[in-house]
């Protein structure tokens, strides 16, 4: 047997030699019963009181049964034993960490039995004088326990205020009858712990997590305000989740278990207040300290957030508001979580990675540098990442690699931010975008930029003070079709991010003050996605403020002045589109880690691009003119890619591969779509296979 079964055993052994104990007495106070009994085999006994039993009733009640002092010190020596080798008594130690009494103890034991030996509720029915009530009563309890039945001590324990009914390790059932009939019973998950089972109570399914410790300056900080007797503690966190993780490892420090809830989940069904009750004995049963966020869950449900920071272990609140007074009379010690820098992060991951090592993830294999170190993730959502990971290289030998990395680390992704825009997971790279030598130089340094962030700005401390975020942000200008949607792809796919763009229509709103909350919206939900965020067309929320001339003017200045104010905070990398870089506001210019111009490509940029938008597998007839295409028509990329798209599907459409003809057919669809005149003389020696308009192409 195992050294938990061994401790357990040596536990249930003291539990059943003090059941044995509460036997002897009922056995005595059973025998004493029937010696004074009148009538005892009356088959209508309980259903109506004789002459008799009146009389009995009326006479000096009789001593009640004591315990045997020899067989009690036996056993509490043999369970002193047994700690000191390193059992674990699990009455004991509740008894310890819920307060309880000598008869406290006493009265949870005789509660108990008829859980674990049916044949005391047949007992208790006959003490009872009645065979339906099978339950030990408050009075009967007394009585067993050797405490008079009148004494407003004893009574007391079973009143609110008690330990034993204020942490519902009792029940108190027939509210209705006098005190002393009330009947008295263990909640099963009092009963099942006692036994050696530590599984969670049902009700806290869906809402007990799992907090990954992350050991540190602060949590050792936690760990000895908590040795010294801090009960309350408010662990303020900026992000990524890291507030539990550090309350957690402080717990474990101070030789508590952990019992991490999610209070968000806690609010939803049921009467929190009934949950947190619940939770509370859960702590006590386990012996373990509450770790316990988001705080700004419970805000609606004052009573409740007063009851869980009240409770009778330590109990560590995570949230990112401020402390507010009023939440509980109990004076917290408030504590800021602080930030993961890169090499945090570095060892969370190769922490995750050597735990699953007996897995088929090696993480020798793996190139430090191949971490996702500028991912802005937490203990619990690397934890997830690197199971997912696994579980995505489980499709291709087992072996973990950095693009399963990678993969796992977007997933942890909220799916919040896809309400309010568009998600475009990256499917190009660097030599699928045709820009000059400038432009992808200034992309590859954006790339580097945000991927370094952390380390600049936090662990060489760069940015200081202004309550400004440790976001970056850049401008791409430049004319429709020029690569900027395709760039702010590439950057998302160089860094392993997904890309957002940003819907105008879920933002712009005619109501006052309503663009500013869709706003506040995405950047909130965007500030705990790792993601590229786009605004495309971005003149149209980033435009200039103006002179104000009415209350229109205003109240434009005004969504400006909010947009100033939270790009400033932004944790993220946020790129900004804009065809017209002239309209956008010099202040926002001024916030801009980046301006990024993309000019129209030139002729050799335009013969690269045919030639990406026509490699194989696209079928080509030999011969194909591209340097005409590109020496003769000035269209940008984008226009490019939608004429060689349409090439396609005529090629498709006539069962052949795409030739001059669908070429200069989808040029000339191009240039109508543009609103370009098709002047003949354009098309050289390829005018006879200019189609006529509403003539396919030969």
């Amino acid at each position: 047997m195992s050294a938990a079964g061994n401790q357990d055993r040596a536990g249930l052994a003291y539990l059943l030699g003090r059941v044995g104990l509460v036997e002897d007495r009922i056995r005595v106070l059973v025998q004493n019963r029937r010696a004074d009994d009148p009538a005892p085999d009356d088959p209508f006994r309980g259903l109506y009181v004789t002459d008799e039993v009146v009389e009995k009733l009326l006479a000096p009640a009789a001593a009640p049964p004591r315990a045997d002092g020899a067989a009690r010190e036996q056993i509490e020596t043999q369970a002193d034993a047994a700690e000191a080798d390193g059992a674990r008594i699990r009455l004991r130690r509740l008894a310890a960490e819920a307060g309880l009494t000598a008869l406290d103890t006493e009265i949870l034991v005789i509660a108990l039995v008829p859980d674990l030996d049916s044949r005391f509720e047949r007992l208790y029915g006959y003490l009872n004088d009645d065979v339906t009530r099978r339950r030990a009563t408050i009075g009967l309890a007394l009585v067993l326990a050797d405490a008079a039945p009148a004494s407003s001590a004893a009574r007391s324990r079973l009143l609110p205020g008690g330990p034993l009914v204020d942490r519902s390790l009792v029940v108190l059932d027939d509210a209705d009858r006098p005190f002393l009939t009330r009947a008295i019973r263990v909640p099963d998950r009092v009963a099942a712990h006692l036994l050696g089972d530590d599984a969670v109570d049902p009700t806290l399914l869906g809402i007990v997590t799992d907090p990954v410790p992350f050991p540190g300056e602060r949590s050792g900080q936690l760990a000895r305000a908590l040795q010294v007797g801090q009960s309350l503690v408010y662990v303020r966190e900026s992000g990524a989740g890291i507030g539990p993780s550090v309350a957690a490892a402080a717990l474990q420090a101070a030789g508590r278990p952990v019992l991490g809830v999610e209070l968000s989940r806690l609010a939803l069904g049921r009467d929190p207040r009934e949950t947190v009750t619940v939770l509370g004995r859960e702590a006590l049963l386990r012996g373990a300290g509450v770790v316990a966020g988001p705080v700004e869950a419970l805000t609606d449900h004052p009573e409740a957030l007063r009851m869980l920071a009240e409770l009778p272990v330590p109990v560590a609140l995570v949230g990112r508001v401020n402390w507010d007074p009023s939440w509980t009379e109990k004076v917290p010690l408030l504590l800021d979580a602080g930030t993961l820098t890169p090499t945090d992060r570095i060892e969370l991951w190769s922490t995750q990675l050597a735990g699953r090592s007996g897995a088929g993830a090696d993480p020798v294999s793996l190139d430090p540098a191949s971490i996702p170190a500028h991912f802005v993730l937490g203990p619990n959502q690397v934890a997830r990442a690197v199971a997912a990971a696994a579980a995505s290289a489980a499709l291709d030998g087992g072996v973990l690699t950095a693009d399963d990395l990678r993969r796992g680390a977007r997933a942890q992704n909220a799916a919040g931010l896809e309400r309010l825009a568009r998600r475009t997971e990256p499917a190009v790279g660097w030599d699928d975008i045709v820009l000059p030598d400038a432009a992808r130089g200034q992309l590859r340094d954006l790339a580097a930029r945000a991927r370094n962030r952390d380390r600049v700005l936090v662990e060489w401390r760069m940015r200081l003070g202004g309550g400004r975020g440790r976001g970056v942000t850049a401008l791409f200008a430049g004319d429709s079709g020029t690569g900027k949607t395709m760039s702010a792809e590439v950057i998302a796919g160089e860094l392993g991010l997904d890309l957002y763009t940003v819907n105008l229509a879920t933002v712009v709103d005619k109501y006052v003050g309503e663009t500013e909350k869709n706003l506040e919206r995405i950047f909130s939900e965007a500030g705990g996605v790792n993601a590229v965020l786009l605004f495309d067309e971005a003149d149209a929320i980033f435009g200039k403020r103006s002179e104000v001339r009415d209350a229109h003017d205003r109240y434009a200045n005004i969504e400006s002045a909010y947009l100033l104010q939270r790009m400033e905070t932004f944790d993220g990398l946020a790129i900004l589109a804009t065809n017209l870089r002239s309209n956008i506001d010099d202040a926002f210019t001024r916030r801009l880690d980046m301006i990024i111009d993309f000019p129209a490509p030139d002729e050799r940029s335009r013969l690269s691009i045919w030639q990406h938008c026509l490699r194989p597998p696209v079928p080509v007839e030999d011969g194909l003119d591209l340097e005409f295409c590109a020496r003769s028509f000035t269209m940008s990329g984008g226009n490019i890619r939608s004429a060689a798209t349409t090439a396609g599907y005529l090629a498709a459409g006539a069962d052949k591969s795409i030739g001059m003809a669908e070429l200069i057919a989808a040029i000339a669809a191009e240039y109508r779509k543009m609103g370009r005149l098709v002047l003949e003389r354009e098309f050289g020696p390829y005018l006879t296979k200019l189609p006529a308009p509403g003539v396919p192409a030969r």
